[in-house]
């Protein structure tokens, strides 16, 4: 079986740690832990790549990564990897991660004392036996041990509702500080990416001291990784890492920049700053002359926005999502950047559930919560039949629910507007889990892969091309069924089924719960560079998930969505001509 986007992925980021670790050359890791970070987000196959020849024009991936992805794909294989694993053990990769432990202080575990794994590590630290070692101390030898511990904490990274939830009590307390004017998350909580490693707080103050204070000491924090005058870092009791950092105002902007990222988005702007005579940091764009020299500091422009940072280099504000050197700064460039679809802009619904399943609330109380929120229609799409632990509805069932719809519906009038459908299921033989005569009578149709996400590609791509072939069908839900840091998505063609998305006119669904998210927004931007249409779904079971929509927005916008590319931001007349119009 050839190997997937992400194995290679992680080929490449094995590369570069390896080649870190050995010493090797800044840019030739970066390199391949640049190459790692865009083949994680492609929404193609690498071979579909290969066969249509636009393998080098992927960013970041010239000849000589080609030639390596080749050989893997080919092979399954790469010389040059296998070459360095004989070299570098790959245990040390895992003694990397450790909080303040880099590549220099892991070789030197190694050289010093053949340490190769953790274990290894944790006893001698345990023995004292690292205190010796050049750099190091009793300190130093306690935070490795912390460092060990929290691991075993904190395996993966942290999915984004999880992240955010954290992020947002931490900033919440910290803007009631006397002292703190502004407050942001940056770093991929900003950019909305699916998980995040650790957190980035920025905060504008000219009074850092009690700020810190508060931060180190707040109930939530396990144990402090570093505290200074103006950053501090903590480790939460969940294992997730915080860093805080505390600016005056006039820095604010460029320091946000800075620690959005992404760091490949980061390296091209500055190299665009170089060419307009500006070495460019988290502190300022400071003046260069023709040889590189650095200018006097009172020549530093400094930046309280980030509209100045990209303004100063003669571009246009870039949104964070975007931030990915995905085309981003081309299109800045060319004044083509998207305007890029807000939660303002929906006004729909179109996948939810009720106690007639595995909801919470009756009809009119997802209804009644659907208005309080600023959505103008929806509809109810409760489980199909054979997802029986959700309690998934019967045909007659589903049929008697239909008067109920029917009947809510029309007691709103013109005000709100209530369709009925069904969340069906794609069954593991290929077939739906309806009728086709049963399915012609609902409004709105979602077919969703809930069982069967281990078969072969072939087996559940065919089961996801017969539903989209089916006429009935409006709309894929969640497609690869995934649940991000717990269950991995089916393994799909995606070329394959967005052909037929594309041949029957079939929605895809953006599914907004942090635990899904799914499309991904690589896969989403792919459906929309091919003209099909996307939906924004909460999938809610409660009157709170609605408000998940929002992780739905992020992922959107990181797939360049705008909104026309979405049916949920359509007016309900435009919506119900196009499901009519269907048959």
């Amino acid at each position: 079986m050839a190997l997937t986007n992400q194995e290679i992925a992680d080929i490449f980021d094995n590369i570069a740690d390896m080649m870190e670790i050995n010493g090797e050359n800044r840019f030739k890791y970066l390199s391949y832990r640049r190459a790692g970070e865009t083949l994680t987000d492609l929404p193609r196959d690498l071979q579909a790549y290969v066969d249509d020849g636009t393998l080098t024009d992927i960013p970041g991936v010239g000849k000589a990564i080609g030639d390596k992805i080749k050989e893997l794909l080919e092979t399954g294989q790469l010389q040059f990897y296998e070459k360095l694993r004989a070299e570098v053990p790959e245990t040390l990769l895992e003694i990397k991660r450790i909080n303040g432990v880099g590549p220099k202080k892991a070789k030197l575990f190694w050289d010093e004392l053949n340490i190769t794994t953790l274990p290894d590590l944790e006893k001698a630290a345990q023995e004292g036996k690292l205190r010796n070692l050049s750099g190091m101390g009793a300190k130093s030898e306690q935070k490795i041990l912390d460092g060990i511990n929290a691991l075993s904490r904190n395996r993966g990274r942290t999915p984004i509702g999880a992240a955010q939830n954290a992020a947002d009590a931490i900033l919440n307390e910290l803007l009631e500080l006397p002292q703190v004017e502004q407050g942001i998350v940056a770093g991929s909580l900003r950019r909305g990416r699916p998980t995040i490693g650790d957190l980035d707080l920025l905060v504008v103050s000219d009074e850092a001291a009690p700020i810190m204070e508060h931060f180190v000491s707040m109930s939530r924090v396990a144990r402090i990784l570093g505290q200074g005058p103006t950053k501090s870092s903590v480790e939460l009791r969940t294992g997730l890492q915080v860093d805080l950092r505390v600016l005056p105002r006039e820095r604010f902007g460029t320091a946000l920049q800075y620690f959005t990222g992404s760091q490949a988005h980061n390296i091209r702007i500055r190299e665009i700053a170089l060419k307009q005579g500006y070495s460019l940091n988290e502190h300022a764009l400071r003046p260069v002359d023709s040889d590189g020299n650095m200018k006097d500091e009172s020549e530093y422009l400094y930046c309280a926005t980030e509209e100045e940072v990209y303004e100063a280099i003669g571009l246009p504000w870039i949104p964070p999502e975007i931030r990915e050197d995905q085309g981003e700064i081309e299109a800045a460039q060319q004044g083509k950047l998207p305007h890029l679809i807000t939660t303002d802009h929906l006004i729909a619904d179109l996948h939810m559930h009720t106690t007639a399943s595995d909801g919470t609330l009756t009809i009119r109380e997802m209804a009644e919560a659907a208005r309080e929120r600023g959505i103008q229609y929806i509809v109810i799409t409760d489980h199909s039949q054979r997802n029986i632990i959700a309690n998934g509805l019967s045909t007659e069932r589903v049929l008697e629910q239909q008067k109920e719809v029917r009947q809510i519906d029309e007691s709103y009038g013109d005000d709100f507007h209530i369709l009925h459908g069904i969340e069906m299921d794609i069954l593991e033989d290929g077939s739906m889990d309806y009728p086709d005569e049963v399915l012609a009578q609902l409004d709105f149709v979602v077919a969703s892969l809930h069982f069967g996400l281990t078969q072969d590609r072939a087996t559940v791509t065919q089961r996801l091309i017969n539903a989209i072939s089916n006429p009935h069908i409006d709309c894929i839900g969640h497609m690869t069924g995934r649940l991000i840091g717990s269950r991995p998505g089916a393994d799909i063609d995606f070329d394959a089924v967005f052909s037929a998305a594309v041949e029957h006119g079939t929605i895809l669904e953006i599914n907004a719960n942090p635990m899904r998210l799914d499309l991904d927004a690589q896969y989403a931007r792919r459906a929309i560079e091919l003209g099909i249409p996307l939906a924004i779904n909460t999938d809610a079971h409660s009157a709170n998930q609605m408000d998940l929509r929002s992780y739905g927005i992020l992922t959107a916008r990181r797939a360049w969505a705008e909104p026309e590319n979405v049916v949920n931001t359509w007016p309900f007349a435009r919506f119900l001509d196009w499901i009519r119009a269907r048959g």
